[in-house]
């Protein structure tokens, strides 16, 4: 496979990490660094099954995460509590990971007010995503679709088959995600792979959502953080979600005004 996907959302290495954070529910301030290490790698090997272009900042981080957890393996040595400050390892990343989030969060929030702003003259409501019961308020971000195709890779069926060379084309795969859109108001992630499918198969679907995510043809909502993913078609008059922000990101905002 030669076909590469490079997306905006794909932000940088800070924003995995902080993303393996929230879903593991880590204290910030007592990263476990070799889960956190071993977790981190594991996607990097994701990506590159997957072909998608790694940029050097992402290798850059693995390198600095088995440096520091290499250093929590050596001895310590007994000094006064100000030289031990200066000599954990995990310090500075913890630091670059707090700074990082506030601004992120900050830039956030500017961005939602913009929305806001641009709503109250032109744009039509917000338009909430219902299946049954199931409000899907939250856009997807990559990391959560890894997730569920790690899962997804998991649960497929394992069975012994002859060798053959597959062809399997991408825009095949997002003509039957149109066809199966047109007649569906939306689709659960799984509903894209079947049990029989290949790797190679389920490689192709992702990478066929991931360009047609790209090219804005379809949404991928949750109803919450980490919660199942459901695909929509994205209509002309679809807006982002405004979720509602926490107090003290917008006395960062204050900060910064």
């Amino acid at each position: 496979m030669t076909y590469q996907v490079k997306l905006e959302v794909f932000e940088g290495p800070l924003d995995l990490l902080l993303h393996l954070i929230k879903k593991e529910e880590i204290d910030i301030y007592n990263i476990p660094i070799s889960r956190i290490t071993e977790e981190y790698l594991a996607y990097v090997e994701l990506l590159k099954l997957l072909n998608l272009e790694i940029a050097g900042e992402f290798l850059v981080m693995a390198a600095t995460l088995l440096q520091i957890k290499s250093k929590k393996l050596l001895p310590v040595i007994d000094l006064d509590a100000e030289n031990q400050e200066e000599l954990d390892p995990c310090q500075e990343l913890v630091r670059q990971l707090l700074e990082y989030k506030r601004f992120k969060e900050v830039a956030k929030v500017l961005e939602q007010r913009e929305i806001k702003q641009q709503q109250i003259y032109t744009r039509p409501p917000v338009k909430i995503e219902k299946i049954g019961d199931e409000e899907y308020v939250i856009e997807a971000s990559l990391f959560d679709l890894l997730d569920a195709f790690k899962n997804v890779l998991k649960s497929s069926v394992k069975t012994v088959r002859e060798i053959i060379q597959e062809e399997v084309r991408i825009e095949e795969r997002m003509k039957i995600i149109r066809d199966r859109l047109a007649e569906k108001e939306s689709l659960t992630f799984e509903d894209i792979f079947t049990p029989e499918s290949t790797k190679m198969e389920m490689i192709v679907s992702l990478l066929a959502l991931l360009e047609m995510i790209k090219q804005k043809e379809i949404k991928i909502m949750q109803t919450r953080l980490f919660d199942k993913i459901r695909i929509f078609r994205r209509l002309p008059d679809d807006q982002e979600i405004v979720v509602n922000t926490e107090p003290a990101i917008q006395e960062e905002l204050h900060l910064v005004q």
